[in-house]
Formats: C-alpha cells, sequence, structure tokens
C-alpha cells in the first residue's frame, strides 16, 4: 500500500543515512584527531584507565628533569672531592717524605700550605645552582624524590638518600699542620698518621657522591623507558589505527552516497501515485 502521508521507504533510507553519517562523522574525528579515545563517551574504563597513565607518565617526566638538576649538583661535588683526593694524597706523600732526616722541613711546609689552599679553593668552587654539597651549609643527609608509586588509589613517593660530607672542616685541618726543621720525628709520625686519617674522610666523601650519582643515573635510565612503556600504553588503548580509519572512510563514503540515492529515489515514490489519477 502507498501512503502520501507516511513514506516508509524514506523514513528508513533517512535513518540510514543519519547512522552512516554518524558513523562517517566519528571515523573523521579519529583521522583528525588520530584518537580513538578521545572522551569518556568513546570508551569509558580506557578513557579512565589512560587518564591515569597519562597522569603517572607526566610526574615520571616532571621527576626525570628534577634528577638531572640533582645529579648535576652531586656531579659537581664528586668532582671537587675527587680533586680534594688528589690534593690530599699529594698532602700526604708531602708528609711521608719529610720523615726522612736532613729534608727541609720548613720548604716542605710551604708546600703544604699550597695545597691546603688549593683544597679550599676546589670546595668553593664546588657549586651548581647556588647549591654546594661540599660545605657546611650543603652537607648532610639528602633525600632526592626519584619516582612515584601507587598501590591502589594511594600514591606515594620514592626517594634516593644519600650522606655529604663537610670538607670544609677537613680542609681546615689539614690547614691546621705545621711542620718546621724543629718538629721531632714522633710528631712528623703523628701527622702522617693524622693526615692519612682526613685523606680516608675525603675519599670515602667522593665515594659516597660516586655511588649517589651513579644511583641518580640509574633511576633516570629507568624512568625513562618506563615512561615510554607507559606511553605505548596509552598509545595502544586510545590511538587510532590510521591505515583501518582510511579504509573505514572509503566505505563509508561510498556508502553515504548510495543511502543519499535510496533516499531521493525513496523521496520520488510518492510521485508516482499522481500518475494514477490522469
Amino acid at each position: 500500500m502507498s501512503s502520501i502521508l507516511t513514506n516508509t521507504s524514506a523514513m528508513n533510507a533517512l535513518s540510514t543515512l543519519r547512522g552512516v553519517n554518524d558513523r562517517l562523522g566519528e571515523t573523521q574525528n579519529r583521522i583528525s584527531t588520530g584518537l580513538k579515545v578521545n572522551s569518556a563517551k568513546d570508551n569509558a574504563s580506557y578513557f579512565s584507565i589512560s587518564t591515569t597513565m597519562d597522569s603517572e607518565s607526566g610526574m615520571n617526566k616532571a621527576i626525570n628533569s628534577g634528577l638531572t638538576l640533582a645529579k648535576n649538583s652531586v656531579s659537581t661535588g664528586r668532582l671537587g672531592a675527587e680533586t680534594m683526593v688528589d690534593l690530599a694524597q699529594q698532602f700526604v706523600d708531602r708528609l711521608a717524605f719529610a720523615q726522612t732526616e736532613g729534608v727541609d722541613q720548613d720548604a716542605i711546609q710551604k708546600e703544604l700550605s699550597s695545597l691546603a689552599a688549593q683544597m679550599k679553593t676546589s670546595i668553593a668552587q664546588s657549586s651548581f645552582n647556588g647549591e654546594n654539597l661540599l660545605t657546611a651549609a650543603g652537607s648532610g643527609s639528602k633525600e632526592i624524590v626519584s619516582g612515584v608509586s601507587r598501590s591502589g588509589g594511594s600514591l606515594s613517593t620514592t626517594v634516593i638518600k644519600y650522606d655529604a660530607t663537610n670538607l670544609e672542616a677537613v680542609q681546615a685541618s689539614f690547614e691546621a699542620f705545621s711542620i718546621d726543621n724543629t718538629t721531632s720525628s714522633a710528631d712528623l709520625q703523628t701527622a702522617l698518621q693524622t693526615a692519612e686519617g682526613f685523606l680516608s674522610t675525603v675519599t670515602g666523601a667522593a665515594t659516597d657522591l660516586g655511588i649517589a650519582e651513579k644511583s641518580i643515573e640509574t633511576q633516570q635510565n629507568f624512568l625513562s623507558e618506563l615512561t615510554n612503556r607507559l606511553d605505548s600504553g596509552v598509545g595502544s588503548m586510545i590511538d587510532a589505527d590510521m591505515e583501518e580509519e582510511a579504509a573505514r572512510l572509503q566505505s563509508l563514503q561510498v556508502q553515504q552516497q548510495l543511502a543519499t540515492q535510496s533516499l531521493s529515489i525513496a523521496n520520488q515514490a510518492p510521485q508516482n501515485i499522481l500518475s494514477l489519477f490522469k
């Protein structure tokens, strides 16, 4: 039965065209944004998970940047401490030479004073971004935020701990050494033993900073790899498959043309009724 009030064929064709246009719009949006999940309405579960993972990735990148500053500070301190180790070793060597009978102790004292002055300069110049780990103000127990840890809905931070030694005090001890041609053999031996103990302290300080620097570098490498994994995981959930979307776009464009033609044919059907009244 044909009706001039209700064109069922046209209604079905229009419904089909609307569906095709909706899917075509979604496909075009995926192609333009590169995302198959662009909002919560696309896939609520994936959107929630990817947003959380993307947030963690962002935090890891920010922490990694902070670790770069910390590593540079520690590296600068390590360089200063290692320089002081070399100078302290020379200091001990000169004191060992002073044990020899008949050497000019006054001349050796000048060398010791020069080495102590170089130590002071090395410490003063071992500063990065206003932080000097070899001074009284910058030494002590340190903590560096190294990452974030999520357990359920709880978020916490992890840290790298290390100790920075006050080498200003050690340098002052080296500077306090004083020998001359009247210094006894027993006093020279005591001075040598004491200086060697200070050398061990400086070596320990350089070792601590070296370990800390290596720990920071290792953590940075881990954070970089972890961030890549998180970004890859997010991408696998929300990124659009462009080859698939391109194929779908062509298919939908053909369907759109056919649906348009079908609607046009259906709209012409009532015109045929007029021929019955001629």
